[in-house]
């Protein structure tokens, strides 16, 4: 399936279920999903092999210049959003110009919308570069992917594109000190006649042990709520998420459950 894609810069409002009424952002390609990821539940679809050829990403000052013009007219009619979302068709730190971004959305976020959150929804696939390290730990959400917990089980699901281990993500994810969220989603199926689960006993054992290291302020638990790219996934129950959620308790790390 082609995926769902934004067609602007800035989209919305919408109303989400995680970030209430949220002003997006997408930083990337509009005919194209752009990631160093290539999940099989993306809503935006596949990661295209050929993708570094065919992206063609906005100028930061294309970005910028789009934002004070959303920001202008959203003030002028009296709609203040809860968040600044970056999210969008793929992985927003891979645009080269995030840094210098995020600290224009801190100064138009200051002018326009002071209350407003700025929440960025990244794959932790780029922790390890300084500028967009320093830049995360600005903003007021870093919401960061942690599916598995295992390595076998991360390239199942993730099926990174670029030489990244998950225990380097984890490092990189500790190294933040608590200033963080972390963003789960489970799911079964069966992908290139492979079983991916990331609900079975070892897998939430080595994940909670991730999370130990990590000590995030937050865990958002969530399943599948779109079509995939992929067949033949598995939807994990609400009720079964709140099974999880106990495990997250009895470790004292903060925890939600999204439909």
């Amino acid at each position: 399936m082609p995926g769902f894609l934004f067609d602007d810069i800035v989209f919305g409002p919408v109303k989400s279920r995680r970030f209430g009424v949220s002003l997006g952002i997408n930083l990337l390609p509009e005919t194209m999903k752009y990631c160093s990821f290539n999940c099989i539940y993306c809503e935006c679809g596949l990661t295209a092999p050929d993708q570094e050829q065919r992206a063609r990403l906005y100028t930061t000052d294309q970005v910028v210049s789009a934002m004070q013009a959303r920001f202008k007219s959203l003030k002028s009619t009296g709609l203040v959003p809860d968040n600044i979302t970056f999210a969008g068709n793929g992985e927003p730190t891979l645009h080269p110009g995030f840094d210098s971004i995020i600290n224009s959305t801190i100064e138009l976020r200051g002018k326009y919308f002071p209350e407003a959150k700025i929440t960025v929804l990244s794959n932790a696939t780029r922790l390890h570069i300084p500028s967009v390290r320093e830049a995360l730990l600005k903003i007021d959400n870093n919401v960061l992917k942690l599916d598995a917990g295992s390595e076998e089980m991360f390239r199942r699901i993730n099926r990174p594109a670029s030489p990244v281990k998950l225990s380097g993500i984890v490092d990189n994810l500790v190294s933040f000190g608590g200033r963080l969220i972390i963003q789960t989603l489970f799911l079964r199926g069966i992908i290139n006649n492979q079983v991916v689960d990331n609900t079975t006993e070892e897998e939430i054992t080595l994940w909670l042990g991730h999370l130990v290291r990590i000590k995030p302020s937050l865990v958002m638990l969530y399943s599948v709520s779109r079509e995939t790219p992929e067949q033949n996934i598995e939807n994990v129950s609400k009720g079964e998420m709140q099974q999880i959620a106990r495990k997250l308790d009895s470790i004292h790390i903060p925890c939600e459950v999204f439909e």
